[in-house]
């Protein structure tokens, strides 16, 4: 494995797994950043958009630094807004 990152599990909620078209992926990504770059490649407007207003949970805690390392096996929970409140 080179140093770009480390394999990640990506969790997709509601209308994020919709746009997605799958419930749960494997990526490589050293950050939030690159793994959002990543996961968005050849998937369209539609999905841009549900990841441009989602939030992120690594191992269940919010993550707002697209910066961050990602921690090794880190599972990452795309959550889009939810309707309602």
């Amino acid at each position: 494995m080179g140093h770009d990152g480390y394999m990640v599990t990506v969790r997709y909620f509601a209308a994020a797994r919709a746009a997605a078209g799958t419930e749960e992926e494997q990526a490589e990504a050293g950050t939030l950043g690159a793994l959002l770059a990543t996961i968005r490649q050849g998937r369209g407007e539609r999905f841009a958009a549900v990841l441009a207003s989602s939030s992120f949970l690594v191992d269940g805690l919010t993550c707002h630094d697209r910066d961050a390392p990602l921690p090794p096996g880190a599972t990452v929970d795309v959550l889009p807004p939810f309707a309602g409140g």
